[in-house]
């Protein structure tokens, strides 16, 4: 099929509202390129005001969790099929699967073998645990669109074409953090050590986290009684789950507030926080930070055995080195936590060498991951 350059047809996938924000990114970008492009695809909100024609409400896909998928897998497979059927009828230029790997990679193996472009944007974690995955990525695929440096010499490495785009959260947040400014936006003195707290945006993670996390929380304060605690709960569920083990300390210095993690961040003089992606917006607001996760005993025996990463958090993927404590499974204790914060606390010399390095590694997130995800695209349309 020749490509339609005066209006290409461009398709493309999310399932989730982080997917619908990247998608109406690289959407604007592509038609700033081709400004009578015509896209087609599910997606939300975002991408619609973009200009998307979503099949179905891409709420139907938003599903987390092995549990919920299961219950909602004779769905998830007939939307699939159906979007598989539109997609082959249709014959876009290029169809772009965003994030959601599990539901948005086998429709580009399908659609890869019966000789349509293929685009993934956002990699999914083979670079850290079941690796063999790449095999597939590898059939199903013309272009891997990647958020972070590490994961495209993955790519590269196994043959697999691939452009580093960066980060847009890294676009998003601003170079140089303004910390006071942050603890005046949360009420919060400009004279107080604070500790950030982030247990997780799972009910799960703060299970498993937060009872630790609040034994180092008492034996900090114990040690310094001028120190302050503040946690950013995720939602509702997540603020009853934490204020109902904050009982079991009542007189202890601490502040809850909805949302609002990237401020509490901000403000904060050290972070505990959980493994994840939240470490990447800590380093993006260059804070030194102590990362705990731990699992059910069964998860952890499995995940240890596929897990192929040397660290687990961003910040040392990133910059390649042991630059923050990562505590895991067993070595996740309340003394382990008390040491790693107090160190960063008594250690401010190493803390600002910390920000520096952070802000070099921002500095190569940065510069317009969408304006670089349309190029490498539509370098791949016109080959």
């Amino acid at each position: 099929m020749e490509f339609r350059k005066d209006a290409p047809l461009i398709a493309l996938i999310a399932g989730e509202a982080s997917g619908d924000i990247l998608g109406a990114g690289l959407m604007k970008s592509l038609q700033s390129r081709y400004p009578r492009a015509r896209f087609i695809g599910v997606g939300g909100s975002e991408m619609a005001a973009a200009g998307l024609d979503s099949l179905f409400p891409m709420e139907k896909l938003s599903v987390m969790g092995i549990t919920e998928v299961l219950s909602h897998l004779p769905e998830l497979l007939r939307l699939r099929k159906q979007l598989i059927r539109f997609l082959l009828d249709h014959q876009p230029d290029v169809v772009i699967g965003i994030d959601s790997p599990d539901f948005t990679l086998p429709i580009a193996r399908r659609l890869h073998d019966r000789g349509l472009k293929t685009v993934h944007y956002v990699s999914p974690s083979v670079w850290a645990w079941r690796q063999g995955r790449i095999k597939g990525i590898k059939k199903s695929i013309d272009l891997m669109l990647c958020l972070l440096p590490f994961e495209a010499r993955f790519y590269e490495e196994h043959q697999v074409p691939v452009a580093f785009v960066g980060h847009p959260l890294a676009d998003r947040v601003p170079l140089n953090t303004d910390t006071s400014a942050a603890r005046g936006a949360l009420g919060l003195g400009n004279d107080d050590t604070l500790v950030a707290v982030l247990p997780g945006s799972r009910g799960g993670e703060v299970a498993q986290l937060m009872p630790v996390f609040l034994e180092a929380m008492v034996a900090l304060n114990a040690k310094r009684p001028a120190l302050r605690f503040v946690i950013p709960a995720a939602n509702t569920a997540r603020r009853e789950q934490i204020e109902t083990l904050l009982q079991q300390a009542p007189d202890l210095p601490v502040t809850v507030v909805d949302g609002e993690s990237r401020t509490v961040m901000s403000a904060a003089d050290v972070i505990l926080m959980a493994s994840g992606t939240a470490t990447l917006e800590g380093l993006l607001v260059a804070k030194p930070m102590v990362v705990g996760y731990r699992v059910g005993k069964v998860t952890y025996a499995i995940a240890s055995r596929l897990v192929k990463s040397e660290f687990v958090s961003l910040p040392n993927l990133l910059c390649r080195e042991a630059m923050v404590p990562e505590l895991i499974q067993n070595d996740l204790t309340c003394d382990a936590i008390v040491s790693e914060v107090t160190r960063w606390l008594d250690n401010p010399d190493q803390a600002q060498a910390l920000v520096s390095r952070f802000q070099a590694v921002h500095e190569q997130l940065r510069g317009g991951a969408s304006e670089k995800a349309a190029e490498a695209v539509s370098q791949l349309l016109e080959r």
